[in-house]
C-alpha cells in the first residue's frame, strides 16, 4: 500500500507567498483574482539518477527554474535570465545539466516569444552556455560545420539523450525570407549538439515540410513524416542514406502517425483509421510490413500515448471516452504495473508521468481531476512512498469547485454527440441559468478537465455546456469529416441541440441561455444566435472568425505550405457558401446582445475579422459591445487581462440573464 506523504516540503523551501486553501469568497472579483492569479509551480522534473529535482516558479508571470536536491528538498540553484528574458521549455541533459529554451517578453505582446534560443546550465549554476542560436557564444576559428557559431535557425529540444554525457540532440527549422510561415515552409533537422561547448554536427535534413522524426533504440533518425501542400501525410524511411517513400508501412490506412519504435528496431507502434472508424494502434513490422491492431477503443481515438521515457517503448494508451480509462499493451511490464498501482493511490485523477530516473526507481506524477489544476508527486519504487511535492494552484480548494459530468444525446439527424455539462455545487440542480461554451478548432474537442471559466460561471450559480460537436476531433475520421462545410449549419445545430437536450432534462432553464467561445467557439456564438436568434440571450466571441471568405487571405493558416488546401477542405471554395455561413454577412438576423473580444495582435484570427463584424453590425445600426487588447494574441496571456475579461464577462451574462 502506497504511503502518501502531505506535507507541502518543496513549497516551503521554495519561498511561496504563504497561500493556503480557504473557502471559496462570495465575491465574484475576489473569486475572479483567485482563479485567473497564475499558477505558482509547474514542469516539475527528475534528473536522469535521481540527484536532484527541478521545477519552473513562476513569479508575477516571469518564469524562472529551481533546482533541489532530491533527498532533502533543500533549493541549490535559480535559474533566471536578465531583463525581458524567461525560461521555457527545458530538459535534464545529464545527471547535473540542464538544457533551456530562452523565451522574450517583448513591450509589443502579453506572450512570450520564442526565438530557438538553448542555453545548458549545470545544477549547482556552474559552467552556463550558450548552446544553439542565432547568436554567436564565443569567438572560434577553425571549420565552423562543427563550432558553436551562430545559426539562423529555431531550434527545440528533440531528446535530451539522458544516458549520455556530453551530447543533446536539437530539431531546428532553417528561417527564411521574412518569418510569415517560415516554420512550416523549411525543411527541418536534427543537430547532435556537444551540451558544454555548443558544438554541433548535422544528422539528417527532413525530406518533407512540417515533419517529424521517429528515432530507434540508438536515437537515430529512421523515419520522417509530414504534411505536403495537398494536405496529405507522406512517410519515407531512411535505407542507406537516402530517404525513400515509406507507403507500404501505411498499407490501407488512413490518418496514419507513427508513435515510435517497439521493444526493438524491426517494428515500430503506430496509429491508422480504417474505413472511417476510430484510430486504433498497430503494431508493424518496418521489413515485412506485416500490421497487427493492438488497441481501439470504438467510441474515442487515444487522447495520449504512454511510452518509457529512456527507450520510447509504448505500455499503455489513454482514451477519454467521458471520462480517461486506460488500456495497456504489455499488462505485465514494470511501467503498467507502476501505472495501475498509482492509479488506485490517487483515485478520481487523471494521472501523467512526467519524468523518472534512468533506472525507473524515482519517477514525478503529475494528478489532475475536474477539479484540480495539478498536483506533483515525486514516487519512490523501491520505498513505496509517494511524496507530494506541489500544487499548481495551491491557493484554490477542490473541495470548493464543480463536478464536470459527461453527457450523450442524439442530434436531430440520429447522430450520438459527446459532451460535458458543469454544474453549480451546493444547490439544486434544477432550472439553472446556462452559459454554452463551444470548443475552438473546430478540429478539437474537449475533455473532462479542469477548466477555470466554467468553474467561476458555477460559483456564480450558472452552469456551462461543451458539446463536441461533429468536425470535432478524437471520435473518428466520419465524425470529423461531417463537420466539413458545415460550419454554419450542422456544426450549429449539434450545439443547439445539446442545449435542448440540457433543457429536457429540468437542469438549465431555457430562457435564461447566453453562449460564449474562442476562436472557432466565437464563430459558433455568433453563428448559433443567428441560426436559432430566440434561444439565446447574449452571445460572447473571444478572437473569433467571422468572415469566411477573408479567412482565405487573412491570418496564419493561409501560410502554412497547406492551408489552402485545408481551407478548401473545412469551408470550400463556394464564396456564397461561405456568406452564407459567415456571421459578418448575416447579422439581419440577430436578436441576442453581443461583445465582441479580440487582440490587436492575433495572428490566427485577426483583427481584421472583428472589424469585419463589428462594420456590418454598425451598419446595420445593432448595439453590440467591445473589448480590444492592444497586446494580446490569440485570446489571453496576461493574467490581469484575462481578469478584466472575465469581470465583463460575467457582468454581461448576469444583466442579460437577469440574475
Amino acid at each position: 500500500m502506497y504511503r502518501l506523504v502531505l506535507t507541502f516540503i518543496a513549497a516551503i523551501l521554495l519561498g511561496t507567498n504563504g497561500y493556503t486553501q480557504a473557502k471559496m469568497p462570495k465575491d465574484s472579483d475576489e473569486q475572479i483574482a483567485l482563479f485567473t492569479k497564475p499558477y505558482e509551480f509547474s514542469e516539475v522534473k527528475i534528473s536522469p539518477k535521481g540527484s536532484y529535482l527541478s521545477i519552473i516558479k513562476n513569479t508575477d508571470n516571469i518564469r524562472s527554474l529551481v533546482v533541489l536536491e532530491t533527498g532533502s528538498f533543500k533549493p541549490i540553484y535559480q535559474a533566471k535570465f536578465a531583463g525581458d528574458e524567461e525560461v521555457g521549455n527545458y530538459a535534464w541533459v545529464s545527471d547535473n545539466r540542464l538544457a533551456i529554451e530562452k523565451l522574450y517578453n517583448r513591450g509589443w505582446a502579453e506572450e512570450p516569444e520564442y526565438y530557438g534560443e538553448i542555453f545548458a546550465v549545470n545544477a549547482d549554476g556552474s559552467r552556463p552556455m550558450y548552446l544553439f542560436g542565432q547568436l554567436s557564444a564565443v569567438q572560434q576559428t577553425g571549420s565552423h560545420l562543427n563550432k558553436n557559431t551562430a545559426i539562423r535557425a529555431i531550434g527545440y529540444i528533440r531528446h535530451a539523450l539522458p544516458e549520455d554525457e556530453k551530447f543533446m540532440i536539437v530539431k531546428a527549422y532553417p528561417i527564411g525570407n521574412g518569418r510569415k510561415g517560415f516554420m512550416t515552409k523549411t525543411l527541418p533537422l536534427l543537430y547532435k549538439v556537444n551540451i558544454y561547448n555548443g558544438k554541433r554536427r548535422k544528422l539528417i535534413t527532413a525530406p518533407v515540410y512540417n515533419a517529424n522524426f521517429a528515432l530507434n533504440h540508438e536515437h537515430k533518425p529512421i523515419f520522417a513524416t509530414g504534411t505536403n501542400s495537398d494536405n496529405k501525410v507522406e512517410i519515407f524511411q531512411r535505407i542507406d542514406g537516402e530517404w525513400k517513400p515509406a507507403d507500404k508501412l501505411q498499407g490501407k490506412l488512413d490518418d496514419f502517425s507513427i508513435i515510435g519504435f517497439a521493444e526493438d528496431n524491426d517494428h515500430i507502434y503506430a496509429t491508422g483509421i480504417e474505413s472511417g472508424d476510430t484510430q486504433a494502434v498497430y503494431k508493424i513490422n518496418i521489413n515485412t510490413f506485416k500490421q497487427k491492431k493492438l488497441i481501439q477503443n470504438e467510441n474515442v481515438d487515444p487522447l495520449k500515448f504512454w511510452k518509457d521515457d529512456n527507450t520510447d517503448e509504448l505500455y499503455a494508451v489513454e482514451f477519454e471516452d467521458g471520462y480517461p480509462v486506460y488500456n495497456f499493451v504489455n499488462k505485465n511490464s514494470d511501467k503498467a504495473k507502476k501505472l495501475k498501482a498509482l492509479l488506485k493511490s490517487l483515485p478520481g485523477h487523471q494521472l501523467h508521468l512526467v519524468s523518472e530516473t534512468l533506472d525507473g526507481n524515482k519517477t514525478i506524477i503529475a494528478a489532475t481531476n475536474d477539479r484540480n489544476s495539478g498536483t506533483y508527486y515525486l514516487y519512490n519504487s523501491s520505498q513505496n512512498k509517494l511524496q507530494k511535492v506541489v500544487a499548481k494552484k495551491s491557493w484554490i480548494d477542490p473541495n470548493d469547485l464543480a463536478d464536470v459530468k459527461p453527457i450523450s444525446f442524439k442530434s436531430r439527424d440520429g447522430l450520438t454527440i459527446h459532451g460535458y455539462i458543469t454544474l453549480p455545487y451546493g444547490i439544486e440542480h434544477k432550472n439553472l441559468p446556462l452559459v454554452v461554451n463551444p470548443h475552438g478548432g473546430p478540429i478539437a474537442r474537449d475533455y473532462w478537465s479542469y477548466n477555470e471559466q466554467a468553474q467561476l460561471l458555477a460559483q456564480n450559480g450558472i452552469a456551462t455546456l461543451q458539446i463536441n460537436f461533429r468536425g470535432s476531433s478524437g471520435y473518428g475520421d466520419k465524425f470529423e469529416k461531417a463537420g466539413y462545410l458545415k460550419w454554419g449549419t450542422d456544426i450549429q445545430y449539434d450545439i443547439i441541440d445539446g442545449v435542448n437536450y440540457a433543457v429536457a432534462q429540468g437542469w438549465i432553464n431555457k430562457d435564461k441561455i447566453c453562449i460564449e467561445g474562442g476562436s472557432f467557439g466565437a464563430y459558433s456564438a455568433l453563428q448559433s444566435a443567428i441560426v436559432e436568434p430566440d434561444l439565446f440571450k447574449c452571445a460572447i466571441g473571444v478572437a473569433g472568425v467571422y468572415d469566411l471568405p477573408l479567412m482565405k487571405s487573412e491570418g496564419d493558416i493561409p501560410s502554412l505550405n497547406f492551408g489552402d488546401s485545408y481551407l478548401s477542405e473545412i469551408i470550400g471554395d463556394d464564396l456564397e457558401l461561405q456568406k452564407a455561413m459567415s456571421p459578418s454577412y448575416n447579422v439581419d438576423k440577430l436578436k441576442a446582445k453581443i461583445l465582441l473580444v479580440h487582440g490587436e495582435r492575433d495572428r490566427r484570427t485577426p483583427i481584421e475579422q472583428y472589424e469585419a463584424l463589428a462594420e456590418a453590425l454598425e451598419k446595420a445600426n445593432y448595439p453590440f459591445e467591445k473589448m480590444i487588447f492592444e497586446k494580446e494574441g490569440h485570446g489571453f496571456y496576461n493574467p490581469e487581462n484575462q481578469a478584466k475579461y472575465y469581470k465583463k464577462m460575467l457582468s454581461f451574462v448576469k444583466e442579460n440573464l437577469n440574475l
